[in-house]
């Protein structure tokens, strides 16, 4: 019994193993978690293996990321300012900035298919809304000569006059049939630093496409295109612009009302005023009959019918 004590506490004083990378990806409960795993995994291997600058290297996830696309390309900071990039689905324009600048940086890109989308609609408030394409990532790390390589840290992509535009129209459709010409598509895009709803999910914000398939950002993140669900009643973009118009609405209908009220209390001022100026003059007129008003050196005055007295009778 006491050998068998023995062995069950030395057991339990073992370290446990650290979690493979499998083991990880079963754990994702976080498009950001997602994220890091991913830098994770396409950092340590490759990162010191890209040497030439501007060319894209695909990656290859284990069969427990399945379904996600990873491009990696290295730029040097000033020249990605001064002629910018295209990464597959993402232009850079020309004065984008890399903040904080450093001398090399890595871009990757995310393409997170069709299985990973469920991730998603349980982190960010997508009520009434469902995606059409797979979530696409542009994210840029550190990647100098003396880069941290257990630990690069993020940086920030800032769109200057031009802004990043994200082009949807080669990535394949979650559900083809939908956002066709009966339905007008919305880009999405994903706040990954704060901002919840009231339920406690991330805000998603979105707009309207600036060509066919194609949207507009102005620093790093994830995108892709939304339809608003059908028989339902979206309390997202759709209900906003509806809310801003009847807003509008009221707000004319409002001045409308009080400019009209102000005419007619004008009008029953007037009219008031005008009916006190003949009561007046009605009032005048009696008087003057009753004195019998005569001119006195242009003045006029009233003055009393003259009475004779009679004489003394005796």
């Amino acid at each position: 019994m006491g050998s068998l004590f023995s062995l069950l506490l030395i057991l339990l004083s073992l370290p446990y193993p650290p979690l493979s990378m499998a083991d990880k990806a079963q754990q994702i409960k976080s498009p950001r978690l997602l994220d890091l795993i991913i830098r994770d995994y396409a950092f340590k291997p490759h990162a010191n293996n890209i040497r030439k600058t501007g060319v894209l290297y695909s990656v290859h996830l284990p069969v427990n990321l399945s379904g996600i696309g990873i491009n990696l390309i290295r730029f040097r900071c000033g020249s990605l300012w001064r002629y910018g990039a295209q990464i597959e689905e993402f232009h850079l324009g020309i004065g984008v900035t890399i903040h904080p600048c450093v001398e090399r940086l890595l871009l990757i890109k995310e393409n997170l298919g069709h299985n990973w989308f469920a991730l998603y609609y349980d982190n960010f408030d997508l009520d009434g809304y469902e995606l059409i394409t797979p979530i696409l990532g542009l994210l840029a790390y550190n990647a100098g000569d003396d880069v941290n390589q257990s630990n690069p840290f993020e940086l920030g992509i800032i769109a200057g006059d031009n802004p990043i535009k994200i082009d949807f129209r080669n990535v394949t459709r979650i559900n083809s049939s939908r956002g066709g010409n009966s339905q007008q598509p919305y880009c999405a895009t994903f706040d990954r630093n704060g901002g919840r709803s009231g339920s406690g999910a991330r805000k998603v914000t979105l707009s309207n496409m600036v060509a066919p398939s194609v949207c507009m950002a102005m620093k790093q993140g994830h995108f892709a295109l939304v339809v608003e669900m059908e028989g339902q009643e979206s309390t997202g973009f759709r209900g906003r612009e509806r809310g801003w118009k009847v807003a509008l609405g009221s707000s004319i209908g409002a001045a409308l009302a009080a400019f009209l009220l102000g005419l007619l209390l004008i009008a029953i001022f007037v009219r008031a005023k005008k009916r006190t100026k003949m009561e007046e003059m009605v009032r005048r007129a009696y008087e003057e009959e009753a004195l019998q008003v005569s001119m006195v050196d242009h003045v006029r005055a009233p003055t009393a019918p003259a009475i004779r007295t009679l004489p003394h009778q005796r």
